[in-house]
């Protein structure tokens, strides 16, 4: 009895040590558990991204997370490139750019993904003023031309210039942000200006600017991004922003005069201009990523190395590949 007795003291000695072993163990994934959702999700406004104004004014991604206790913090893009830079700072989780510079921030570094889309738009041309002598990519030649460095007006100025056997290096580029580089053309600071809507339309509309060369087919698409670590982290959260994307992209389509409002109110900029950018140039009948945006982005990536801008050794297809990631699934 005795010996009994002793061994069976040490065995519960022993499965108690293990049991707290255990759950010692199992503390920090409890901990990990407590801790997968994040605090908010950080995404960007743009003028650019009707979409994103309908979204952002209706709080309807506060109301999709607000069970979740994630709370949504916006952030305004003024251009691609700012949105890329807060991609690539992670100042945000998701942003609005065009296609064609999201591939050039991807082969740059910029650890994101091409997920959605959410406008199919003709929103860059290259402007002049009413009065001025240019009316062709050659008469670029020797002048000053205002654009915003990372995005696709840019790029669309790029391959303008290859096309015409020019390059950066016979223009003087001027470089600004949209609004300013408007203002500059406005000003007569400068001779033509990639341009960007709404901004663009404004000059039309206002001060009859002209836009003198337009390809609408160079324009890529409208694209949300994520980055890389958010999408591989939370699947289900991105999924869940897609969700609520799509149904104000769904709702834009069928509200356009109350989409017009938002951006009347945002931009503070008269009816007639949102209804030149919304009506004549911007298309939201498109949401899912696939081969449509890859072939648009892939011949931008293709320009651009041809006219010396991305190295002759970046295999474009397969970076194109990388970025656009098309493996989440739109449902309503």
């Amino acid at each position: 009895m005795v010996r009994f007795s002793a061994l069976s003291r040490r065995f519960f000695v022993t499965r108690s040590i293990f049991a707290s072993a255990l759950l010692v163990g199992l503390a920090p994934s409890a901990a990990l558990f407590a801790q997968e959702k994040p605090k908010e999700i950080r995404i960007d406004w743009a003028t650019y991204n009707p979409v994103s104004l309908v979204l952002k004014d209706k709080g309807l991604l506060e109301k999709e997370f607000a069970k979740d206790g994630i709370s949504v913090r916006w952030v305004q893009s003024a251009g691609s490139n700012k949105a890329l830079e807060f991609l690539n700072a992670g100042s945000i989780d998701f942003g609005s750019t065009a296609g064609s510079a999201a591939l050039v921030a991807k082969i740059n570094g910029n650890p994101i993904k091409s997920i959605y889309v959410y406008s199919r738009p003709e929103w860059t041309a290259l402007v002049t003023a009413k009065d001025s002598k240019i009316n062709a990519i050659a008469d670029l030649k020797g002048k000053r031309v205002a654009v915003t460095r990372g995005t696709d007006p840019h790029i669309f100025l790029v391959r303008a210039l290859h096309s015409a056997k020019l390059t950066e290096k016979d223009i003087t580029p001027v470089l600004l942000q949209h609004a300013d580089g408007k203002a500059a053309l406005t000003r007569g600071d400068v001779d033509a200006w990639a341009g960007l809507d709404p901004m663009m339309a404004a000059a039309e509309v206002e001060d009859g600017a002209r836009l003198f060369y337009r390809n609408k087919d160079a324009n890529t698409w409208g694209i949300l991004n994520v980055r890389e670590d958010f999408l591989k982290k939370y699947p289900d959260l991105a999924q869940r922003v897609l969700k609520v994307y799509e149904n104000a992209r769904q709702y834009s389509l069928d509200h356009p005069d109350e989409v017009k409002k938002t951006l009347v109110t945002v931009t503070k900029l008269p009816e007639a201009v949102i209804a030149r950018q919304l009506d004549e140039r911007t298309e939201l009948t498109h949401s899912k990523i696939g081969a449509p945006q890859k072939d648009s982005i892939l011949a931008a990536g293709l320009a651009l190395q041809q006219a010396g801008v991305i190295p002759a050794t970046v295999d474009v297809k397969t970076q194109v590949d990388a970025l656009v990631d098309d493996s989440i699934a739109l449902t309503n």
